[in-house]
Order: C-alpha cells, then structure tokens, then sequence
C-alpha cells in the first residue's frame, strides 16, 4: 500500500469512529470535517466507499452508522461470548447471581452472554437477545459512567420488577460500548458485589484485547 493509500485508509477509519461515536444520532458533514481534521470535500469522498458497503448511511449533509456494521458485528459476537464466558461463570459462582455481558447498538442495550449460578435454589433467568431502552437498568446505566467517577452503577427494579443489578462498563477495547453486570432477585449486597462487577469487566476487556 502507498503512503497516499495508507493515509486515506486511516482516515477512512477515523471518519467511521467519528460516526460511531456520535451514539446513534446523526453528525453532519461540517462536524465530520472538523473531527479528522479534513476538509468537507474530503469527507464526501471518503463516504462513498463507506456508504457503498453499507458501512454509513447518508441523507443529505447527516450520516449514521449503516447496517452493513451489523453484518461485521455478527462475526465479532462468537469472540466476545468465547472471551467472556469464563469470566462471567466465576462472577456467577461467587456472587450467586446471573452474570452477563450486554452491549448498545443505539439507544438499546442487550445481553450477549449470560451464566447462571449453578448452586442457587432461585435465580433471574436473562435471556440473550432480550433488549431494553438504554436508560433502563444497570447494564445500560453503566455506559455513562465516567472514568475517574463511580465504578459501578446499581439499580433496583429494572428492568424487570423484583430483581436488582449491578454493572461497570469494560474499558479500554475500541469500538466496543458493553458493560459487565449481575442481576439477582432481591437485593444484592453492592459494597461486597460491585467491586466483584469491576474486576470482571476488567477481565472480560483483557480476554477481548487478547484476541
């Protein structure tokens, strides 16, 4: 590849991150330019092979993250369950609740992976797949969490009456919005619990920068 061809790969690159990290909403071209240091016309030119492969979706001088993502994205979710279920068994036994790894696509949040505690009389069945508004509930919750703040978020009541929830986010894997949580019926001994959620979603980002 030609140093031309290398830098407008990276750009392309740094477009599609700019994209994403608008959360689900749409960004203009004008704050596109201005997020990679380029020109808007430069911006237009590095949208039509992106937009080509479904990777962006434009209407008019707004852009959003395109479906074609959830193609590559289905390719990654086998890794993130292999990585993650490890972690997730341990943070189970120990805590005697229902362990899971959730990620955000837009405004909604859903598990991934889930273990149940093998030892428990009664525990919260959280099935994979099942997705709920991002500000409802401790797995959405954590995402807004900020570094240097509160490690972990707990919730009681959500997203499902009767149980509670504890979850950090998992830092430090680009691209990846996801966090690490238990949710348990009853009440759930967070002092004891949270720093417990913290390690794991620690572990789990190790597991996932690994491989």
């Amino acid at each position: 590849m030609t140093a031309e061809g290398s830098l407008t790969l990276d750009r392309g690159l740094a477009l599609l991150q700019a994209v994403a990290d608008a959360d689900g909403d749409a960004i203009t071209i004008s704050e596109l330019a201005t997020a990679i240091g380029a020109s808007r016309a430069a911006v237009y030119r590095l949208l039509v092979p992106l937009a080509a492969r479904g990777l962006v979706w434009r209407d008019g001088s707004r852009v959003r993250l395109g479906i074609g993502l959830l193609r590559l994205a289905g390719q990654v979710v086998p890794q993130l369950r292999e990585a993650a279920r490890p972690v997730l068994r341990d943070l189970a036994e120990t805590t005697g609740a229902t362990a899971h790894l959730s990620i955000a696509e837009g405004d909604l949040v859903e598990p991934v992976v889930t273990v149940e505690p093998s030892w428990t009389d009664f525990h919260v069945s959280y099935r994979v797949g099942a997705r709920h508004p991002i500000d409802v509930g401790a797995a959405g919750k954590a995402l807004a969490l900020r570094r240097g703040g509160r490690e972990w978020i707990a919730v009681t009541g959500e997203p499902q009456r009767g149980t509670s929830g504890i979850a950090a986010p998992v830092r430090g894997v680009p691209g990846l919005r996801a966090s690490v949580g238990v949710v348990a019926l009853g009440q759930l001994d967070t002092e004891a619990v949270g720093p417990r959620v913290v390690a794991a979603a620690a572990a789990v980002a190790d597991a996932l920068r690994s491989t």
